[in-house]
């Protein structure tokens, strides 16, 4: 209890130290959002989507889940992205996977994983698209992490996918990326995605009118 107490204390903290800074700080807060940024990112405790950005509250909308995933049929996280894109007008989408991903570890063993299997089924599903190429890599970790990588370029795919976004590409040409945050480093990289590329060869099957 005194760990959970502590929390509080150090809530009470953080409002004086606010309020020092800015007074208006929490009217500010009050009067509602307007973030440019959409962060899909892992659930990993160690990662912070504004602090790795170097951005304030209510300038980027998060939103987190086991291995950064874009799941078809994850009605909360299509629910924040049809939020986020329709509602809040942000102009950016990002994934962010991370290396040294737990998620993505445990996808890589043959382990019986009980309600995290069918979950993890979607990163396995990435490794069967890429087998060759993941196979031919011996070093474990280097593995992961190629792994990690080519796991956001198929969660963007599956962003682009979106009707949604579909939309907001020709409306407004709402930009899509992909990131990795290295926790050796502290950098964020951009994976440089070529966006129109995977419109392209997604538009006979995906594109919705």
């Amino acid at each position: 209890m005194a760990v959970i107490n502590s929390i509080f204390e150090n809530n009470a903290q953080w409002i004086q130290q606010k309020l020092a800074a800015d007074p208006e700080y929490f009217h500010k807060l009050n009067l509602g959002q307007a973030p440019e940024y959409l962060y899909i990112g892992c659930s990993d405790s160690r990662v912070t989507a504004e602090e790795i950005m170097g951005l304030a509250p209510g300038e980027v909308f998060v939103h987190r889940n086991i291995a950064n995933l874009v799941v078809n049929n994850d009605l909360n996280g299509q629910a924040v992205i049809h939020f986020a894109v329709r509602h809040l007008k942000v102009k950016h989408i990002i994934i962010s996977g991370h290396y040294n991903c737990g998620g993505v570890k445990a996808s890589m063993q043959p382990d019986d994983l009980g309600i995290l299997n069918p979950w993890l089924r979607n990163i396995r599903d990435v490794y069967r698209m890429y087998q060759e190429e993941l196979d031919a890599i011996e070093d474990y970790t280097e593995r992961n992490d190629r792994l990690v990588e080519l796991n956001v370029i198929e969660q963007v795919t599956n962003v682009l996918k979106l009707k949604v976004v579909q939309q907001a590409r020709k409306e407004r040409n709402i930009q899509i990326h992909g990131w990795i945050f290295d926790f050796k480093t502290g950098k964020l990289k951009n994976m440089d995605i070529d966006i129109e590329k995977i419109e392209r060869d997604l538009h006979r099957i995906y594109e919705l009118k």
